[in-house]
């Protein structure tokens, strides 16, 4: 095998490949990048047994051939080359050793064989669609900040992409859950996707899925089945195995008769919010909403270090309110709105939130009171 590659595409499709490979492993291999050159380019494929990623790159194929190499140290190497350099790498076919030259600088690695790697089996799959990068990427950033890490609860420990019935007709939905806060997102439903089985996405598949979905304009297509999940750009295939395990039914814990309604800035808020946690250590620290007519105050109490409050303009005519809140819950929400306005639904001092972006339908969270 022998090719050469210019060195932005190499570091490109390795750290890929390469952010897919876990720094604990038991089995030598996983810690490779297999590498496989044919005429028209270069692939670099990793996986974790649960997800594989494979990143094609454009390169000068003078040997087609394939073999594995180190994936972190292949990644090292790509990324201290300088700026520009045409890379040439090849296989010497006596010591199977991988040899990396690029200007001035030579590296020699020591492979194992590639028919030792393990390549996710193709899965025969349902539902085949395409969807904007755009649409993809709202769905899974504005929900994957409730993904559970209780490993006890492994079936919230991602996000649950499914096909269900809204108000406006039928959806494309992602929900997260922690048990503390909720995230429910819907997109308009891609043809082809009415079949799809509903899947639970793993959290370290959405962070790798993240950056496949820079590009606004691209369409990633998406294969589902009960088992696995798949996306693809014309570069870059991600496959991985879905969380095997029951999504609870989420709609139970979406509050419907919450009929107190305070509409508040969202950046004004989280900002406000932010200010009033200062005075606490800990990360978790209540804070207190009192609300009155056309107006909230902010209030933080830590008796180790002191105290804090503010006052915000909002709308709001119902009768008074105290409820507390966990400070990053209410944070992370409020970084999610893009409307300019946060609409908040109250009940009780102990019944859940629910928030909302302005008119939008389509975005809806939930977060439960603390005591304070």
């Amino acid at each position: 095998m022998k090719f050469s590659i210019e060195r932005a595409d190499l570091v490109k499709a390795v750290a890929q490949a390469q952010s897919v490979v876990e720094r604990r492993h038991t089995i030598p291999i996983l810690a490779n990048v297999q590498i496989e050159a044919v005429p028209d380019g270069v692939s670099f494929r990793a996986t974790d047994l649960d997800t594989e990623v494979v990143d094609r790159a454009p390169a000068h194929v003078e040997r087609p051939g394939a073999t594995t190499v180190s994936a972190q140290m292949l990644n090292e190497i790509s990324r201290k080359l300088p700026d520009g350099a045409l890379v040439t790498i090849a296989v010497d076919g006596a010591n199977e050793r991988l040899t990396v030259q690029a200007g001035r600088s030579n590296f020699t690695l020591a492979t194992l064989p590639t028919e030792d790697f393990p390549v996710m089996a193709n899965a025969e799959y349902t539902a085949n669609f395409a969807a904007s990068a755009q649409v993809l990427r709202r769905l899974f950033d504005k929900s994957k900040f409730a993904i559970s890490n209780e490993e006890t609860r492994y079936y919230l420990n991602g996000v649950y992409m499914h096909v269900t019935e809204s108000e406006e007709g039928q959806v494309l939905r992602c929900v997260a859950t922690d048990g503390h806060r909720l995230a429910r997102i819907d997109a308009p439903l891609p043809d082809g996707a009415a079949e799809m089985p509903g899947v639970i996405v793993p959290k370290k598949t959405v962070a790798e899925l993240r950056k496949l979905l820079e590009d606004d304009e691209a369409q990633i297509a998406v294969s589902v089945s009960e088992t696995k999940v798949r996306f693809a750009t014309p570069n870059i295939t991600l496959t991985s195995k879905v969380i095997d395990g029951t999504f609870p039914d989420y709609t139970r814990v979406i509050p419907m008769g919450n009929a107190r309604k305070m509409e508040v800035d969202a950046n004004d808020f989280a900002r406000a919010v932010d200010r009033v946690a200062t005075v606490s250590s800990e990360r978790s620290r209540a804070v207190k909403l009192a609300l009155e007519m056309d107006s909230v105050v902010l209030s933080v109490n830590a008796p180790d270090s002191g105290t804090a409050d503010e006052e915000l303009a909002v709308a709001y005519g119902d009768d008074p309110l105290e409820i507390g809140f966990n400070a990053k819950y209410l944070q992370e929400i409020a970084a999610q709105i893009d409307r300019e306005n946060a609409v908040f639904m109250f009940n009780g001092s102990g019944d859940a939130a629910l928030i909302r972006e302005g008119t939008d339908p389509s975005a809806v969270y939930v977060v439960m009171p603390m005591r304070v």
